[in-house]
This record gives structure tokens, C-alpha cells and sequence, in this order.
């Protein structure tokens, strides 16, 4: 068994699944929260957007500080396009295309303010034991790429490290469920139950990946606890254990 588990203090360790080391001929990693933190990527990609927006259209630019407004405009859009719900990119766009309609502006707009805030989506700042880990790693095993956001692994700068990458709204669905890991799996030739996924979203990364059947290492740099029934194979604090456990 190999566990380098931030359990909160005071909590038992998890009885974890041995974890088999033969068996790993390829990893599929997760991206964001994963390579990098996402939420201070997400909010410089906004605050590109708002500028934007002032410049180009200021009533939206101006409806979009009223508090609650644009979690409002999410979630109207999230359930009134539930179609696009594996798709980010679209339900961003989409919300600016109402925020845009309600405040009275062209809602044709809403194509360049994307496009300004996806740009900027794409700078990430990465964790410093990522591009460490993803060079060790990538010269022992083929890595996947498999995220349920809409980063792009070349724009982002990690590209060269991975053979192939997934994304939800390429794929057409997206973690928990099965086909995108199965997919994951087959781009390079292998069988799910011979690959491990990393990832930091206990659901999405780790229960999704054990019932599609493959092993699964939980990424976890902060203190949470596991609430789930299936377990994963592996818990590390941070990508430089799992380069040491993989070594084991």
C-alpha cells in the first residue's frame, strides 16, 4: 500500500487499495487544480473580459458589477442550454450573449469578448512541481491529457509533455463518465485497468476513473476529507510524491 495522505488531523487513514505498480502503462492527468490552480487563472481571464467590455460595450461592462448578476446569468444560461453542459467554453459565451442582449448591446459581441477572455484563460501560472513531474513522467509513461474544462494544453504550454489530450467539449461528455476515460485509454493503445489517472476532484478524477477501471491516485494540496465509498489506489500531496511512489 502507498499512501502519501494529507488526511486532516486527527482522522484515521484511509484504507486504501494496493496500488499496482506493474500494471501502469500510461497516466492520464487532469489539468486544472491539477498542472495549476485554476480560480486565479479564471479570475485574471474575467477581469480581461471586464476591460474588454468598458471599451467595447459599457452597459454590459456596467451590469456585470452588479452583485450576484453574473452567477445569476450562469446558472439561467447552465439550465436554459443543459446541452451545453459538458461544454464551458459555449455556456461562457453564451452568458455573455445574454448579458449583452439584457443590457441592450449587440449580442454579436459576445464572440470577440470570448475570445478576449479565453485567451487569457489559456495563461496559466503552474504549480512548481508541475513541469518537474510531467518531465519525469513523461519519460517513463504516455500521458493523456483528460479535463472537463477548456484549456488548451499547447496555448497553456504543457502540450509537448502529452501524447494525446481530451476535453469535454471536443468529446462530447466529460468525467465522471466512462467513454472519455475508455477514449483516454485507447489513444495510446492500452486498456483502461492498465492505466492510472491523476487527479485533484475526488468525483470527477477519482470515482469516475475507478468505475471506468482504471487505478487512480487522488491529488490533494490542500486538507479534504474522502467521503466517497470506492477509494483510490493512491493519495499524494502534490505531484513530486507521485513521481516518488511511481518510483517505488
Amino acid at each position: 500500500m502507498t499512501s502519501a495522505s494529507p488526511v486532516p488531523a486527527g482522522a484515521a487513514p484511509l484504507d486504501l487499495k494496493p496500488l499496482e505498480l506493474k500494471r501502469i502503462s500510461a497516466i492520464s492527468l487532469d489539468l486544472d487544480d491539477t498542472l495549476w490552480p485554476i480560480w486565479p487563472t479564471i479570475e485574471r481571464a474575467e477581469a480581461v473580459l471586464h476591460q474588454w467590455l468598458l471599451r467595447e460595450a459599457p452597459k454590459t461592462a456596467t451590469l456585470l458589477m452588479t452583485p450576484g448578476i453574473l452567477r445569476e446569468l450562469r446558472e439561467a444560461t447552465a439550465k436554459e442550454r443543459s446541452d451545453l453542459a459538458h461544454d464551458l467554453s459555449a455556456l461562457r459565451r453564451e452568458s455573455i450573449r445574454t448579458a449583452l442582449t439584457r443590457a441592450g448591446e449587440d449580442p454579436a459581441l459576445a464572440e470577440p469578448a470570448f475570445d478576449a477572455f479565453f485567451a487569457e484563460r489559456q495563461r496559466v501560472t503552474l504549480y512548481d512541481d508541475a513541469l518537474p513531474a510531467l518531465k519525469w513522467l513523461s519519460e517513463r509513461y504516455p500521458l493523456v491529457a483528460i479535463s472537463n474544462g477548456n484549456a488548451d494544453i499547447h496555448k497553456t504550454g504543457v502540450g509537448r509533455w502529452f501524447r494525446t489530450a481530451f476535453n469535454a467539449r471536443a468529446f462530447g461528455s466529460g468525467k465522471p463518465h466512462a467513454p472519455i476515460f475508455r477514449a483516454a485509454a485507447a489513444s495510446v493503445g492500452l486498456l483502461p485497468k492498465d492505466v492510472l489517472h491523476v487527479g485533484d476532484d475526488a468525483e470527477l478524477d477519482v470515482v469516475g476513473a475507478l468505475n471506468a477501471g482504471m487505478q487512480a491516485a487522488w491529488l490533494v494540496r490542500d486538507e479534504r476529507p474522502w467521503v466517497h465509498g470506492a477509494r483510490p489506489q493512491l493519495i499524494v500531496p502534490n505531484l513530486h510524491a507521485l513521481c516518488i511512489a511511481l518510483d517505488g
